[in-house]
């Protein structure tokens, strides 16, 4: 998730456009919540075990 001017963006690397964005850091969560289950509707059965099988590790670093 980022913030600029506008409001928050939020984005899924893995899911291939599947992205929202909101006014509030809880809108934002509520609306990529929303888009990753809608998203994950539209694959099929073979697609959402590929999927599933990745270990995916995000961190954020400070300086």
């Amino acid at each position: 998730m980022e913030k600029d001017e506008h409001g928050y963006y939020a984005y899924c690397p893995e899911l291939e456009g599947c992205q929202t964005q909101g006014d509030t850091l809880e809108e934002v969560l509520e609306n990529v919540k929303e888009a990753i289950e809608l998203y994950l509707e539209t694959l099929s059965e073979e697609e959402r075990k590929a999927l599933e099988s990745k270990e995916i590790i995000t961190s954020f670093i400070s300086a």
